[in-house]
């Protein structure tokens, strides 16, 4: 009998469990290559030859090629995703996969656990090494993510953006020298299905319409559903659940949380900052919610004019990231130069 992966992390033997990985870009290329690494039996699947990644096709055909080598069964191409393995014990699946695909009905219908890549990096993080990490979700994530790479970079600490747009997940988590912490961006897709995570910090910028044609047909709300699966980046928070003082939904998603107890929600705003916020006093990035004196003083962290960009929605995502950072112990001089230095 094949073991059983919801009870498998990055220290044990994936030796005898067959997986079948569903998406054959750099997140799924990722999977197959460390589940590999672990001695799982992979096949990995896509309904597209390695010709239709158009201007990945040779990098596509590469991984293949190296994949095979080291043991695992690729099938790309029209059909190859039709039918689950008989003999599958667990199914991870890219993030544009829809939940009504075959192999994902199939698998529920054998109660073959399906993952995500998000569930997948989190089961394999390293147990001695509680890298924490530091979710983005909702329009400018990915730049977001970056300010705060910057940022800790700026106090020392070994990071590196992961997720939309940076490092692919399970490959960051499986770096043979732990990070210090992970800004990771995840689009609304990413977070569908994740039910582990749980990270320090968590920021979701709005809850604007992205990936409109996936949701078509999945739900009549599109926006509810849209909503709900960016507010999955809350869930299980310890420290700081940061949201737009200025957008309601933000809030609201905060609000419905279940986070750690403990965990506080945290204001950004382009006004004048309360208490437990950050924002403007003048032409200074100020912060009120990661000082003891908050109730009475805030803190500088740096000017609007050190910034590349003062434009609102970099000035917003500067303050996102300046939570997010403050929130894993990054200091004020960390904050000021990460930003001044930020591109």
């Amino acid at each position: 009998m094949s073991p059983d992966p919801l009870t498998l992390g990055r220290l044990d033997s994936w030796a005898g469990v067959r997986v079948v990985v569903a998406g054959f870009g750099p997140a799924g290329f990722a999977a197959a290559d460390n589940l590999l690494h672990l001695g799982a039996t992979v096949t990995a699947v896509d309904e597209r030859t390695a010709e239709e990644f158009g201007e990945a096709s040779a990098e596509v055909a590469e991984r293949a090629e190296l994949l095979g080598v080291l043991g695992a069964s690729i099938a790309l191409g029209a059909g190859t995703t039709a039918v689950l393995p008989d003999e599958a014990d667990l199914l991870v699946v890219s993030p544009d996969w829809r939940p009504d695909a075959p192999l994902v009905v199939q698998a529920h219908a054998r109660a073959v656990p399906v993952w995500g890549e998000v569930e997948l990096a989190w089961r394999l993080r390293h147990p001695e090494h509680d890298t924490p990490w530091l979710v983005v979700a909702g329009t400018g994530r990915a730049r977001t993510a970056r300010l705060t790479e910057t940022i800790l970079l700026a106090g020392g600490v070994r990071t590196v953006a992961a997720g939309d747009g940076g490092l692919p997940l399970v490959e960051a988590v499986m770096d043979p020298e732990p990070w210090d912490v992970l800004p990771v961006a995840l689009t609304a897709l990413q977070l569908r299905g994740t039910t582990s995570m749980s990270p320090l910090a968590a920021v979701v910028l709005d809850t604007a319409a992205e990936h409109e044609e996936f949701y078509a047909g999945l739900a009549e709300d599109v926006p509810a559903a849209l909503a709900a699966d960016l507010g999955r980046a809350y869930t299980h928070t310890r420290v700081a659940c940061v949201y737009d003082v200025e957008d309601a939904s933000t809030e609201d998603l905060v609000r419905e949380a279940e986070v750690v107890e403990g965990a506080r929600a945290v204001g950004i705003t382009l006004g004048m900052p309360g208490v437990s916020m950050l924002g403007l006093v003048e032409d200074l990035l100020v912060d009120r919610a990661f000082i003891e004196e908050r109730s009475t003083s805030a803190a500088e962290l740096c000017a609007v004019g050190d910034l590349p960009d003062a434009e609102p929605a970099h000035v917003r995502q500067a303050l996102a990231a300046a939570a997010l950072a403050r929130a894993a112990g990054a200091t004020q001089a960390a904050v000021r130069d990460g930003l001044s230095a930020s591109s």
